[in-house]
């Protein structure tokens, strides 16, 4: 995703880096006494690029910047697959997972966010394949020497399934059937997105864009009233181009893809998003998917979802529930591209 701003000016701030910005798309255009800044830096195996409406006042940003920090490290602490010393971890070890585990009310949160979606995708998106991702190597376990055999999978896949999960409200608890390893990567950035929109919600900032790894949440306009526009990217691996450009106001935006994380062995190409049903890469011709939701974890993991089913399936049930999505059909001839009516009215460009 790309938004307004360009970098002239750069102040380093411990690990983060605050950057007052400017116009770099047309209509964009400010109010003397504000600007936008942000606030950058790395997260979860990838970047937060974050953009606040404010006057000039350095100490300010400053504590933002803290406190965006603390927040997100609050994130990673709980759901990262890649920490062993995380609640999630915690959980995925366990030597009994039939009793109830107590969790906390973020992991609790979004596990069943996952649960829900999993629910109205038919199984398309589920947290409890993270056996089969790591069976394929795109966990935090090593890349495998050769692709998985199907016996190999038969096992993996044999411990997977979003309905062995139960929850408990209070206090907050899960247990499960059999044992589980839950993976997170496909809703838990989405919600870093959200966790950071929150503390600059109790901050009282009034208008931003909050962006992780090309996950996007958005408060409020820009100085001078424009909306924040946003490019939905081409799905080629050879370089960054625009597809779409689209506007958002107090919205998220989340994009799936099989372009960007990927590995290729005896000439096949293998892509990170595994069809929970089959415990292979997707291979059909959708080659990315956008949604736009309330909340970015929502739009994360329908993204994903939408993503496993492919084009048919999904636009059939992103029409039926009026949910915004964007499709980006792979064919002979280059891309094309379908959207839902929820979706158009999203759509500048």
């Amino acid at each position: 995703m790309t938004s307004c701003m360009l970098r002239p000016v750069r102040v380093a701030l411990a690990s983060t880096v605050l950057v007052l910005a400017a116009a770099a798309l047309a209509g964009c255009s400010f109010q003397p006494e504000e600007k936008v800044w942000e606030i950058s830096g790395p997260v979860f195996g990838t970047r937060y690029h974050i953009n606040v409406v404010l006057t000039e006042d350095q100490s300010r940003l400053e504590t933002l910047a803290a406190g965006i920090e603390t927040e997100l490290e609050k994130v990673d602490a709980s759901m990262s697959t890649w920490r062993p010393d995380s609640e999630l971890s915690a959980l995925n070890s366990a030597d009994d997972q039939s009793d109830w585990f107590p969790l906390s009310d973020p992991l609790f949160e979004v596990l069943k966010r996952a649960d829900e979606v999993s629910t109205l995708t038919e199984g398309a998106f589920d947290v409890t394949i993270g056996p089969v991702v790591n069976l394929w190597g795109f966990g935090p376990e090593a890349r495998p020497d050769q692709v998985p055999s199907d016996g190999e999978l038969e096992s993996a896949l044999a411990a997977t399934g979003h309905d062995k999960l139960e929850f408990r409200e209070m206090p907050p608890a899960v247990r499960t059937e059999g044992h589980q390893y839950i993976d997170l990567s496909a809703i838990a950035k989405g919600y870093g997105v959200d966790v950071v929109a929150r503390y600059l919600d109790s901050e009282g900032i009034e208008a931003y864009l909050v962006e992780i790894g090309g996950e996007v949440r958005v408060r409020g306009r820009k100085p001078g009233g424009d909306a924040w526009r946003l490019a939905i990217e081409q799905p080629s691996p050879e370089g960054r181009q625009v597809n779409r450009v689209i506007a958002l106001e107090s919205r998220a935006m989340a994009t799936s893809g099989d372009y960007r994380n990927y590995y290729e062995s005896d000439g096949r190409r293998y892509s990170h998003t595994i069809d929970p049903k089959t415990g292979k890469p997707i291979a059909h011709n959708l080659a990315s998917v956008t949604v736009i939701a309330e909340d970015c974890m929502t739009a994360d993991a329908l993204a994903t979802g939408f993503n496993v089913m492919g084009f048919e399936r999904a636009q059939a049930l992103a029409t039926r529930e009026n949910i915004p999505a964007y499709f980006i059909i792979r064919t002979e001839d280059g891309f094309e591209t379908h959207q839902t009516p929820a979706f158009s009215s999203f759509v500048t460009q």
